[in-house]
């Protein structure tokens, strides 16, 4: 195999994360924030019927420059939603069935042999991987060392392939989804994994009144499509206000107590997470619940933080983060009881 600059493609030159995502030309408002949010929401609803808080936590994963695992049963819409975030905001998007026998190489991209003035060299031929919108299709059906391909992707937004690296174009979302009925065969996702997706999303069954919508739209002679209402560049703009929303300390040690509560070894965990919590979450729980708090209080029109946004998303953020004992596992006992009773026990601090 050759090296050098014949073993990449002349458009993927080597970067670093921090180059693949350059800062806004200007300065976005937070009003023009949530009018931008609220114009997806409205597209993306007219596709996607009800579901509301599913596009927003989904939506709220986007801007904050991370990734979502969806957990649901089959034909709930979940490749629509993610392909009509994309058409909305203008993006490519790349769809990739997990199945066991699929490699490494089929998601990232693998160096190919081509002819070239007479002579052999290598070409880098990018994979599924290289969009601004992933959709990991039942992901725990892949072997580990296929999921774990998707690693580098999701925590550095760049694939190294023969010691070449190659940045991913920003914005850079990868959307995952697990099927709860049909775990024979499956790989689940090992907890370093898990704990790269900010939030986990529980996709429900459509209301009766929702059915019939679908069916109305879905069993007609017309298609409802969306519009563009957004494009990458405003996208990356608002990720990065995201960032600047500030928050104040007694908030930020309310979403830490509420993450340390996670942990049965801690003083302030309730006696459910004693009782049947085996390890609680990392410190990336703590750095979900702030992130996807500022973007909640974007969504609202405040450029603050409040402790209702840190509960908001508690749940979401925390339930792919804690993992039960065999008692707890033997009980039934959930992650998002033990979510629910975390917030019922973990009081807010006072304010001085």
């Amino acid at each position: 195999m050759t090296s050098g600059p014949d073993a990449a493609a002349s458009d993927q030159p080597e970067a670093t994360m921090d180059q693949t995502i350059s800062a806004p030309t200007a300065t976005l408002a937070p009003e023009a924030f949530a009018e931008r949010a609220q114009a997806i929401e409205r597209e993306v609803g007219r596709v996607i019927v009800g579901q509301q808080e599913l596009v927003r936590q989904t939506l709220t994963g986007l801007l904050a420059n991370s990734h979502v695992l969806l957990e649901g049963v089959p034909g709930l819409g979940k490749t629509m939603l993610v392909r009509t975030i994309a058409d909305v905001i203008d993006c490519r998007f790349n769809r990739i069935q997990f199945t066991p026998d699929l490699m490494p190489a089929d998601i990232t991209g693998t160096n190919i042999l081509v002819e070239e003035d007479g002579h052999r060299v290598f070409r880098f031929q990018p994979g599924p991987i290289f969009a601004n919108l992933v959709l990991a299709d039942e992901i725990n059906r892949a072997t580990p060392k296929t999921q774990s391909s998707l690693l580098e992707a999701m925590q550095e937004h760049q694939v190294t392939v023969a010691r070449q690296r190659f940045p991913l174009e920003a914005p850079f979302f990868v959307l995952a989804t697990q099927n709860p009925l049909e775990m024979e065969g499956t790989y689940p996702l090992p907890e370093a994994q898990l704990d790269r997706f900010l939030l986990k999303v529980m996709v429900p069954f459509p209301s009766e009144a929702d059915l019939i919508t679908i069916m109305d739209r879905t069993t007609g002679a017309e298609t409802v499509t969306a519009s563009k209402v957004c494009t990458a560049e405003e996208i990356v703009a608002m990720q990065h206000l995201a960032r600047a929303v500030p928050i104040a300390a007694h908030v930020t040690a309310y979403a830490v107590s509420v993450l340390s509560a996670t942990h049965p070894d801690q003083p302030r965990a309730p006696g459910l997470v004693k009782e049947y919590v085996r390890y609680g979450g990392s410190p990336r729980g703590a750095q979900a619940l702030v992130t996807a708090g500022k973007i909640y209080a974007l969504l609202d029109g405040r450029f603050n933080v409040s402790i209702d946004d840190i509960r908001a998303v508690a749940m979401p953020a925390l339930r792919h983060r804690i993992i039960l004992n065999f008692e707890g596992e033997a009980e039934g006992i959930t992650t998002e009881a033990v979510v629910r009773s975390i917030l019922d026990a973990v009081t807010p601090p006072a304010v001085e």
